[in-house]
């Protein structure tokens, strides 16, 4: 069992939530695995936070993620879009003014791009870093981006070189969440946001459905809460100065297509209604209460 807490290093783990298990080389295929993970999940009893008891060895999980190909994202591009802007325009109304220069934006996890291309649209220079080379090439040679294919840890940036640095449903799949904010809060300069959002363990959607919430699949190692994911931004730094829930924009079919994971039978009755009605493809925001936003500042010393 890991020895302690990814968000507040308590060693008082406990059972919580007993899961299929799947092996990490299956992660190019997981996004309706409901139910599945690494390892059964623990709980915190000092902060609440819950994590697989065991976390994949870290060579492996950045060769899965390396080898990730979701076309289906492609298509939802317009939704996409949307959600990054709504993103965007959360930073923007709490990023400082700055007194010089074009603001400054790094994606970590960017996958394709659409984020960073917003952004640049609205005046901000960008850069990202993507461990799926699928998705990086594709940033840089469909969207003329400037994204590194790897990992926060192995990219190379200079200190103190960003107004904002975003983390967008990427907290989630790490083994060590506290190492990767260290490097942010370096790479930040002093007046800078850090933008995340995640699944929320503690919603009423995710207790209701326990080991069946949709966000319990292989590719998530930590399952945070308002709670511990503020407890950890506190202790690497951080003063956390607003949270909200963070719904994303996609297709009814897309919605839909989802169900797959519980009832595929139901999923393809439910898209073929959809489509029938002209519903398909129209944009919605289903807000589940079960997805958060946080943005949060380093913390002046």
């Amino acid at each position: 069992m890991n020895p302690a807490c990814a968000a507040c290093g308590a060693t008082s783990l406990e059972p919580h939530l007993t899961v299929a298990r799947d092996e990490v080389v299956s992660l190019v295929a997981t996004t309706t695995a409901y139910g599945t993970a690494p390892a059964d999940l623990v709980r915190c009893t000092a902060c609440t936070h819950a994590q697989v008891a065991e976390f994949p060895a870290e060579v492996e999980l950045q060769e899965a993620y390396g080898e990730v190909d979701e076309g289906a994202y492609l298509a939802e591009e317009t939704g996409q879009r949307a959600t990054a802007r709504r993103a965007l325009d959360c930073i923007g109304r709490h990023l400082r003014a700055q007194s010089e220069g074009q603001r400054t934006l790094y994606d970590v996890g960017c996958w394709v791009g659409f984020l960073m291309s917003e952004a640049e649209r609205g005046g901000w220079e960008t850069q990202g870093v993507e461990p799926s080379v699928f998705a990086a090439g594709f940033a840089r040679e469909r969207l003329g981006l400037r994204v590194q294919t790897g990992t926060l840890e192995s990219a190379d940036l200079p200190r103190s070189a960003f107004d904002a640095v975003v983390l967008g449903d990427v907290i989630e799949h790490l083994p060590d969440p506290g190492a990767a904010l260290d490097r942010i809060y370096d790479l930040l300069r002093p007046r800078g946001v850090l933008y995340l959002t995640l699944p929320d363990a503690g919603s009423r959607v995710a207790r209701v459905l326990g080991a069946r919430w949709w966000s319990v699949i292989p590719t998530h190692v930590q399952y945070f809460n308002r709670r511990s994911i503020t407890r950890l931004l506190e202790r690497h730094g951080f003063t956390v100065e607003w949270l909200g829930t963070a719904p994303k924009a996609f297709t009814v079919r897309y919605y839909l297509e989802r169900l797959e994971g519980y009832s595929p039978a139901v999923a393809r009755l439910t898209v073929a209604v959809a489509e029938r009605l002209g519903l398909a493809d129209r944009l919605v925001w289903p807000d589940f209460r079960d997805r958060v936003a946080v943005l949060a500042r380093p913390r002046v010393l």
